[in-house]
């Protein structure tokens, strides 16, 4: 059943609840709510045996409110919200863009016992191009300009690097509505990863609060990018653990994610 949690700033979140136990919540990347995520569901449902899971929209998706002026602060404070409402401290698993926000509210003091974070998309070196300077003033002005489905295509060409003939068939199939309707959140996870996207070194003091344990994930098939931020995130963190996941890519299958979790968040370490 889903339940709407109140933020800081009023803002009502969507979530539901799977399982008893430990609160696990998971916190989407770019463009992810729950009515177009099967996986997290299927994830949820893999670890409500032993966990109270917790999946939610983030604001401006699917049942969940929006509040201007956006800051990643009051995406924060959400997930601070779902914490003290399912009684917290908390587990938390982030995704892609998602797991940097878990990251920056674990700095900021966040009531998360133990972090796992699933290939931040950080570009810190040559394997792959940056991101332009004005990727998100891009994004603005497209949404500004009521065309959240070109805000859509630049996410998908420019951040996710996918060749524009492969966007002309995505925009022909019915589950592009669906982006359009998030197109104006892209450019809130344009300013959750900051400059890391820019093919420079990861910030030394960015997450150097993060005292919690963080399991740092990728998985072995993915690009090699996606295995150096990987790296370089780990080598930044005060208390990383490191795993690869053989035969995955950025799209994890639940059933072999599900019980890496387990293990993480059953441990002692």
């Amino acid at each position: 059943m889903t339940k709407h949690v109140r933020s800081a700033d009023g803002t009502e979140i969507a979530v539901d609840r799977t399982g008893e136990g430990p609160p696990i919540v998971f916190v989407d990347g770019a463009t992810a709510f729950r009515a177009i995520n099967p996986a997290a569901a299927q994830l949820a449902e893999l670890l409500a045996p032993r966990f109270t899971v917790l999946t939610y929209d983030r604001r401006g998706r699917g049942e969940s409110g929006d509040t201007e002026p956006y800051a990643v602060s009051r995406e924060i404070e959400d997930l601070d919200a779902l914490i003290a409402e399912f009684g917290g401290p908390a587990f938390v698993v982030g995704g892609s863009s998602g797991g940097v926000l878990a990251l920056d509210a674990a700095a900021r003091g966040s009531e998360i016992s133990k972090l796992a974070v699933y290939e931040p998309p950080f570009i810190v070196d040559d394997t792959r191009p940056p991101l332009p300077d004005d990727y998100v003033p891009q994004l603005d002005s497209l949404v500004a300009a009521g065309r959240p489905g070109d805000a859509v295509e630049l996410f998908m060409t420019v951040a996710v690097g996918l060749p524009a003939e492969f966007v002309a068939p995505m925009k022909a199939d019915a589950s592009w509505s669906d982006l359009e309707k998030v197109g104006h959140t892209i450019a809130y996870d344009g300013r959750i990863m900051g400059d890391t996207m820019s093919g420079k070194p990861l910030p030394a003091d960015r997450w150097d609060a993060v005292t919690a344990p963080t399991l740092v994930i990728d998985g072995g098939d993915s690009q090699p990018f996606m295995h150096n931020a990987a790296n370089a995130l780990a080598d930044v963190l005060p208390n990383a653990h490191r795993r690869t996941l053989a035969g995955q890519t950025h799209a994890v299958a639940p059933e072999v994610l599900a019980p890496v979790l387990v293990e993480f968040f059953d441990g002692a370490g």
